[in-house]
């Protein structure tokens, strides 16, 4: 009997071993099952590995991987999207986007019948037959989906709502798909980096830790009021941990211990209920690199994953590393390890991708449990798309949410809202908490209006004052009109390493009752650990302002801190739903009767706010009920404006910028460990912008993306732009 042809995936490797055809896919079919099986998709995600490199058994394939060109190679996905559209049409999105990204069903459709009966595809599908034991399923696929997504739907809002099932569903047995290809296919280039992966404790040995730095937090802490409130928010925390999965909502004031006590929730929720992972997902860097910090002082550095746009991951393990780095390089891909923490950025942007390196972690998300902190700061105009599919993650992925804040929004379905069911709260009657530490007195004269120079006397009258104003340009205002050289202002206008440092050393200052006036944006105002006597607020949306003055007395060392509200004669407002949220805060705060520090008011005001904006301003539902992946993720966006990196120069960091800016010279490409050296001396500036910028000789172009400031960068404001308004300059 003649031996059959071999035929291969890919190339050799440095060992010399070609990678087998019919080995890699039997191996992606089964390590796809095993990641479908989580969420009831086994034998589906097993059908699309398996088929997923079909078209490579054509000869062109096989000639091109002997002899590579350098170009690109024949179509290798066509094949197998033919043959799945014929077995289970909806497996074909998968198998024909496994490189390029999950496909809209038009374009799907069109490509699909312009070469069902293409030789190509015929020839391919042929060879497969005869070197493959099946390539066809014994029973029909669509009896193996999963039970929500079968039945006959009778109304309209039924039919698009299953569509919506089907869309997500699709989307995470996508990233089971892909995530498998790459594993494997790394398996045979690069095996020392697969013995990595996966190499990490249980959770069970993550709670010792985590109770065992607890006990010694709360010994060494004096028995105030204040640390006895915290201890018992962590107990109930830890006693509710044992509740049946699902939606929950912790509601605790500022200064609480949030963090500690949400995950102390979160690790036991995962024990009781072998859940496999804890995912927290913060809506900044600048609480995710503090939050990022205390886990690791609790935890073992190498247990703590930290993935956001700050932490360069993407395709640079060639790079030095240690084995610790290359272990976070890693697991930052398919979020493979047991904490993950992450900004809403990257979670949520995830969710809506169709890309195959954005996607391969969702499947890891599924039987988790997922914090969204400061979970007010997600946009009104994304609430419905996102709420969707936080309520599919809770209903059919195993997935536990929490929802963590002091102001929380009212997301519970309602006339208003396609929102939550059955969200239980942690902590029995939170009222009571914010009852108990009322922490500042609130002074408001909405008839009022203040100067900045009113604003700037009433901050010198203090030796400790914190101001929060509405926009860059407000702040730069009222720095001039403070005219103070030893005042500090936080905004996106400094990088992130400037940041950094003004907030050690405000938190020096206000440990050791030296002089510290700071003016800031809403920069400071979600999770950031400071503690003023004074916090002046400009009126915003009512849920910034109560966040504004968590950053006062903080730690209860006053009887109370004052929190005072002023309305700016002269200042700006963000444009859309932040202005909408100022106009409906001030409704509410005209009340004589507002009690700030009543939980129910929060409630009330979202309540209204999202009766007055388009709460799916983009239209992402009928976009992912029509299964259009590729505009679905190019209209989610958390931020909405693009943004170009520039590199600046703050005083003290200027030496170190300069050596790696001259590291750059002469090479052709920029090495990867130094795009993460020059991360904190980056700002964010509107891309719109740049070839004005380009022009009037401000930027530099170092390559393709990433830009040198040549103009001025204080010490004080950061970037500096003459004529420009701030505001305008970054997001």
């Amino acid at each position: 009997m003649e031996r059959p042809i071999e035929m291969f995936a890919h190339s050799k490797n440095s060992n010399g071993c070609w990678h087998r055809l019919d080995e890699h896919l039997n191996a992606v079919a089964k390590l796809a099952q095993k990641f479908g099986e989580k969420f009831g998709a086994g034998e589906l995600a097993y059908w699309a590995g398996l088929w997923h490199d079909l078209g490579k058994f054509h000869p062109d394939f096989q000639a091109y991987i002997a002899h590579p060109t350098g170009k690109r190679g024949p179509d290798h996905s066509t094949a197998g999207a033919v043959w799945a559209c014929h077995c289970f049409e909806p497996l074909a999105f998968l198998v024909a986007g496994h490189h390029g990204g999950l496909p809209s069903f038009t374009d799907l459709k069109a490509r699909l019948q312009a070469k069902v009966n293409a030789p190509m595809i015929v020839q391919a599908l042929e060879r497969a037959r005869e070197v493959l034991r099946t390539i066809k399923p014994d029973q029909s696929l669509e009896a193996t989906s999963p039970t929500f997504l079968q039945g006959c739907a009778q109304t309209q809002k039924e039919r698009d709502q299953l569509k919506r099932k089907l869309e997500f569903f699709l989307r995470m047995v996508f990233s089971a798909l892909v995530d498998a290809d790459f594993l494997d296919t790394e398996r045979h280039f690069h095996p020392e980096r697969s013995q990595l992966r996966g190499q990490w404790s249980g959770l069970d040995d993550l709670w010792k830790q985590f109770e065992a730095d607890q006990d010694k937090r709360f010994g060494n802490q004096p028995p105030t009021r204040l640390n006895r409130i915290r201890q018992e928010i962590y107990q109930l925390c830890v006693q509710a941990a044992q509740q049946m999965p699902g939606i929950f909502s912790l509601t605790v004031p500022t200064g609480s211990g949030k963090t500690r006590s949400g995950l102390a929730f979160a690790l036991q929720h995962a024990m009781h209920h072998k859940l496999d992972r804890v995912i927290v997902a913060i809506p900044y860097t600048s609480i995710i690199e503090q939050t990022a910090d205390v886990y690791r002082e609790i935890f073992s550095d190498d247990l703590v994953l930290e993935h956001h746009s700050a932490v360069i991951t993407e395709q640079d393990l060639a790079d030095p590393l240690s084995q610790k780095e290359v272990w976070s390089r890693l697991a930052s891909q398919n979020w493979d390890a047991p904490i993950v923490v992450t900004t809403t950025v990257q979670l949520f942007e995830s969710l809506f991708s169709n890309r195959p390196s954005a996607c391969r972690k969702l499947h890891n998300i599924a039987r988790s449990v997922l914090i969204l902190d400061e979970v007010q700061t997600l946009p009104p105009e994304l609430l419905t798309p996102i709420l969707d599919v936080v309520q599919e993650l809770a209903a059919h992925y195993d997935v536990s949410i929490v929802l963590c804040t002091a102001t929380q929004p009212a997301f519970q379905d309602g006339p208003y809202l396609k929102g939550l069911q059955n969200v239980r709260e942690i902590i029995p009657d939170p009222s009571r908490y914010f009852d108990q530490l009322r922490r500042v007195d609130y002074d408001f004269d909405h008839d009022k209006r203040w100067t900045w120079e009113q604003v700037a006397e009433e901050m010198r009258s203090t030796k400790q004052c914190l101001a929060v104003v509405n926009t860059k340009r407000d702040a730069l205002q009222l720095l001039d009109a403070l005219n103070d050289s030893e005042a500090f202002h936080l905004s996106t206008l400094l990088c992130g390493a400037h940041r950094r440092d003004i907030l050690k050393e405000v938190q020096r200052r206000l440990k050791a009752g030296e002089q510290c006036r700071l003016v800031s944006t809403q920069v400071v105002e979600a999770g950031v650990d400071l503690d003023f006597p004074v916090v002046l607020r400009a009126v915003g949306p009512l849920d910034r302002i109560v966040q504004a003055a968590g950053r006062c007395n903080r730690e209860g060392r006053l009887e109370a801190g004052r929190v005072v509200v002023f309305w700016p004669a002269e200042g700006g407002t963000p444009p859309g739903t932040y202005r909408t949220g100022m106009d409906t805060a001030l409704s509410l705060l005209c009340d004589p009767m507002a009690d700030l520090d009543d939980p129910n008011l929060y409630r009330t005001y979202f309540e209204r706010l999202y009766q007055a904006v388009s709460l799916d301003k983009k239209g992402i539902q009928n976009l992912r009920q029509a299964l259009d992946y590729p505009e679905v993720a190019q209209r989610f966006r958390l931020i909405e404006d693009d943004t170009a990196p520039v590199i600046v120069r703050p005083e003290k960091y200027r030496h170190e910028v300069d050596n790696l800016l001259h590291t750059l010279q002469g090479e052709a490409e920029v090495p990867r460990w130094v795009l993460r050296r020059l991360q904190p001396y980056i700002v964010n500036v509107r891309s719109r912008l740049i070839p004005e910028y380009f022009k009037e000789g401000f930027l530099q172009e170092i390559t393709s993306g990433l830009w040198e400031w040549l103009g001025r960068y204080d010490n004080v404001r950061g970037l500096v732009a003459a004529n420009r308004d701030p505001s305008e300059l970054v997001i």
